[in-house]
């Protein structure tokens, strides 16, 4: 009997370590997309691991945090980057409780999109280490897009001819 309490009073602790801990992350990747959106370079880039990679939504997109912060640096500098409003936000955590990834859905200029994340712990702090963004599409859409991106190779390809 002694045991099950023990186990139940330990069940209750993680459980609350952990929410408390998604309470803590999601006010970390909050503040990241408002620094985004309030065109605060430092904080934004600030709370990145040195890996950091962001995949964007063109082919090719695959940005370490270095390039990514040139590429955004003049959007920042003039106070325009981009406005993303999380909400369904989603976690997981490793056993170690060392790593955590997430998705959420977004709403963007492009509409309906998608992110999802890994952030690691590094010396007790927490890190955005990988961010991939997605625009969705539906389904039943998916075969107009194809046809408009095949479109859009063809004509590419006339113009580098």
């Amino acid at each position: 009997m002694k045991f099950f309490y023990g186990a139940f009073i330990v069940l209750c602790l993680m459980s609350f370590v952990k929410t408390d801990t998604t309470k803590t992350l999601d006010k970390l990747v909050d503040d990241w997309h408002l620094a985004a959106t309030k065109a605060m370079f430092d904080p934004y880039f600030g709370v990145m691991s040195d890996d950091f990679v962001f995949l964007g939504t063109a082919p090719g997109e695959r940005w370490k945090k270095g390039e990514f912060a040139s590429f955004c640096k003049p959007y920042f500098d003039n106070g325009k980057a981009w406005d993303f409003k999380a909400s369904n936000r989603q976690w997981s955590f490793s056993k170690n409780g060392k790593t955590a990834w997430f998705d959420e859905d977004l709403t963007t200029w492009m509409r309906g999109c998608r992110g999802s994340g890994v952030l690691t712990k590094e010396k007790g702090e927490w890190k955005i280490s990988y961010y991939n963004l997605t625009v969705l599409i539906e389904n039943e859409k998916i075969q107009e897009f194809i046809d408009l991106r095949d479109k859009e190779i063809v004509e590419d390809s006339k113009t580098k001819n």
